[in-house]
């Protein structure tokens, strides 16, 4: 896990492992919770207004004419 904090890359992690392929080390990546966040909140949207979509009249006369 300190490999992974560290920036080195998942492919050398799992040759200096010895894994013979690179899925077996991706079974750490799940263990690591704060790894998972830090991605999550990487590839958050920076501007989002929350809420509920409310399709206009055209578009649901579109979908109903499918």
């Amino acid at each position: 896990m300190r490999l992974l904090r560290a920036g080195i890359q998942t492919s050398m992690i799992a040759l200096w492992l010895g894994h013979e392929q690179v899925e077996t080390t991706h079974i750490y990546l799940h263990a690591d919770m704060g790894l998972k966040e830090r991605a999550l909140a990487a590839t958050a949207p920076a501007v989002a207004t929350p809420g509920r979509f409310r399709p206009n009249d055209k578009l649901l006369a579109f979908l109903e004419a499918l």
